[in-house]
This record gives C-alpha cells, structure tokens and sequence, in this order.
C-alpha cells in the first residue's frame, strides 16, 4: 500500500510540474502550441511518461489552464482576500495583478491575454475554461464596484460596465509591458483610480 501510494504521489507531483510548465509555455506560444513531446523533451521526461499522465493535448492543454488558475489564484486573488471588501479591495486586486503582469508570473504575461483571443472563436473543453476563469475574474470585480457603491465609498456605476472596462485597460497595460511600455501599469492605475472617486 504504501509503494502505491508513493507511486501515486509521484504522479501527482509530476503531473503539477508538467501542467506548470506547459503553462509557462502556452503564456508565451499558446495553448495550440503545446505537445506532449516537446515538455517531455523541456523537462527531462519519457514522452510515453508524460502521455501516461495526461492522455490527449486536449486534457494538456486543460491541465495547463488550470494549473495558470491556481497560480493567479495565489498570486493576485487570494493575497487581495485580506483586504476589506469595496474599494480597498479593487485597489489591492489591481495592484496584485500589476504585478503578475511586470514580474511577470508567466514569462508571456498574462496568461489569459495569451490564450483566450486564439480560443474565443473555437467552440470545446478548453475555451469553456478559459472563458469560465475569466468570467470570474469579472465577477470578482464587480463584486467589489458594487460593495463600493453600496457602502458610498465610490460615487454610483454600472458594476458589470467598470469591471469590463478594467479589465480592458489592465489587459491593455500587459500588451504595452510586453513591447516594452513600463509607463503603463502607471496609466491603468489612474484609470481604476478614475472609477473610484468618492461621491461628491
């Protein structure tokens, strides 16, 4: 019992490895750019080990979007989770993704901004997902606007609106990172602090 056990560990840990790096890969080249045989040769692996592991490019490419969420999840949501709910969270969301675009967390940017335009029209598994983190990234924004707005922090908006148009500019200021535009992040920060005004 306890060989299987180590065995399955093993798996696990090498499953993670390879999703993460596959992440890593898909930020800078997308996720249709993504084999089995080449993270096996990245990595150091049998290709027949990491097929083993994730059978088809399909459930690669899946593991690889999900491994991108849980590393965002750490990186900007969770963080951001100790901060009061309103406009000190959006705050704190903003500048924890900020920095997941300049340090970068994945060597293409962001990962989403990467993958999504090459998935949008390609109805499947894997633009469900992608879809389905960024819908709750949104979610998560305007959970904030309106926590901001019902409380009188900021002055009254369209919640669902601002969250679109941060995203937007946050998404904008990863491209500009990119092409080597460092005054961006400083831009899509007056533009959040434009829809955070007090009411008058």
């Amino acid at each position: 019992m306890a060989t299987s056990d180590r065995r399955l560990l093993r798996g696990a840990q090498s499953r993670q490895t390879i999703a993460r790096h596959a992440a890593d890969v898909a930020s800078l080249e997308g996720l249709g750019g993504l084999s089995i045989g080449r993270l096996a040769t990245d990595l150091g692996l049998s290709k027949s080990g990491v097929q083993t592991l994730f059978g088809t490019k399909e459930r690669l490419q899946l593991a690889a979007a999900e491994s991108a969420r849980q590393a965002f999840l750490a990186a900007v949501i969770r963080p951001a989770s100790a901060t009061p709910h309103g406009a000190a969270r959006l705050r704190a969301l903003t500048e924890h993704w900020i920095a997941y675009a300049e340090t970068p967390l994945f060597p293409g940017g962001c990962f989403w901004a990467a993958n999504l335009p090459d998935f949008d029209s390609r109805p499947g598994k894997v633009r469900d997902a992608l879809s389905g983190h960024h819908r709750d990234w949104l979610t998560t924004l305007a959970t904030e606007l309106r926590e901001a707005v019902d409380t009188g922090e900021i002055a009254g908006l369209d919640a669902d609106l601002t969250a679109f148009q941060i995203d937007a500019v946050l998404t904008a200021a990863n491209t500009a990172l990119r092409l080597g535009e460092p005054d961006a992040t400083d831009m899509a920060r007056r533009v959040v602090d434009g829809f955070l005004t007090p009411p008058r």
